[in-house]
């Protein structure tokens, strides 16, 4: 399969690169964990609900030509959550996802791949307008995105909830 963008991307403390079948194991720290899917499904997953997102996550590299990357930390050799595109068939365009387990969180590692996954988007798809989709409870999230220098647009209906659109600048 030809990808549309790199499979592999590195930063100072992390590599980002496509799943594989056996990182299901180390996501189901994030995807097993109440308090990390409390915005973006809503509750915890089983072990097999764990597998079942990783070959959803597989499978958009399959359907779109990109998708999210498996995030791994340096030092432990650990997939610590996914960080990459994202355009399922209900969203309002493409976006950068972000989510990492909760031991990995308050350290810095989400924003140093989301950058890094914008710098090749626009790279790679410079014509991909990208945005973040947030729950409009999830403040840590919301204010990654501004970290980052997206900028609020819109608060749409989705899901039963309210949700921010913000648009990423290149």
């Amino acid at each position: 399969m030809h990808y549309r963008i790199p499979e592999r991307l590195e930063t100072e403390r992390l590599v980002l690169r496509t799943f594989q079948e056996e990182d299901w194991r180390d996501l189901h720290a994030y995807y097993s964990d109440p308090e990390c899917t409390r915005y973006t499904m809503g509750k915890p997953l089983s072990e097999a609900g764990t597998w079942q997102v990783l070959a959803g996550m597989i499978g958009h590299w399959q359907m779109r030509g990109y998708g999210p990357y498996a995030v791994l930390e340096r030092g432990s050799g650990r997939v610590i959550g996914p960080v990459g595109l994202w355009y399922p068939l209900d969203w309002p365009g493409p976006e950068i996802k972000w989510a990492l387990a909760r031991d990995f969180w308050g350290q810095g590692y989400a924003l140093e791949a989301a950058l890094a996954v914008r710098r090749m988007a626009a790279e790679t798809l410079p014509g991909l307008r990208l945005i973040s989709f947030i729950q409009a409870e999830n403040r840590a999230s919301i204010a990654l995105a501004e970290r980052m220098g997206a900028l609020f647009e819109k608060t749409l209906p989705f899901r039963g909830g309210e949700w921010c659109l913000y648009r990423h600048q290149h």
